[in-house]
């Protein structure tokens, strides 16, 4: 779907809710084409990761391999550094806007 089209956001949106809708705030946060996994447990993680990946497969949404980090314990996402220690502004965005 082109993004150039005023909807395809919201309607790209809406098909990632519905296809994450039960793991939404559970071990999975997803916007728009930006999908975060966490778990407490590597095993937990090792699930979790292997239902999301179904998932994507069965509604036929496909994932490069090269924009994905598996099994990080510090990420960014959103503009935001998360870790086991918290949640904190990325720097390098910081400093861009001061």
């Amino acid at each position: 779907m082109p993004f150039g089209l005023t909807n395809a956001p919201a309607v790209f949106q809406a098909l990632i809710n519905g296809v994450f809708q039960d793991l939404l705030g559970k071990g999975v946060i997803a916007y728009i084409d930006d999908i975060l996994v966490y778990s407490s447990s590597m095993e937990e993680h090792v699930r979790m990761v292997r239902e999301v990946l179904g998932r994507l497969q069965q509604h036929h949404l496909y994932v490069k391999l090269e924009k994905c980090e598996f099994h990080q314990s510090t990420v960014t996402f959103l503009g935001y550094v998360i870790s086991r220690h918290g949640v904190e502004m990325d720097m390098v965005k910081v400093q861009a806007v001061t």
